[in-house]
């Protein structure tokens, strides 16, 4: 796993179209493993992965947060 940098606004990348997830491969595990470590990190609730520059419709939330 390993932390990956979070696009902030008003960053251009955060508006490219984001195409679906075709496959389930380790690509897609991997980027998984990578956003919950970089959202447990920023202590967030939830993460898209055009937020961590990766344009497919994948997002992760953390429904334990308080």
């Amino acid at each position: 796993m390993a932390l990956r940098s979070i696009l902030r606004f008003p960053d251009p990348k955060l508006r490219q179209r984001s195409e679906e997830v075709r496959a389930f491969g380790d690509d897609v595990r991997q980027l998984v493993a990578d956003m919950t470590e970089t959202m447990a990190a920023a202590n967030g609730a939830g993460l898209a992965a055009i937020q961590v520059g990766v344009p497919i419709r994948l997002f992760i939330v953390d429904g334990h947060v308080t």
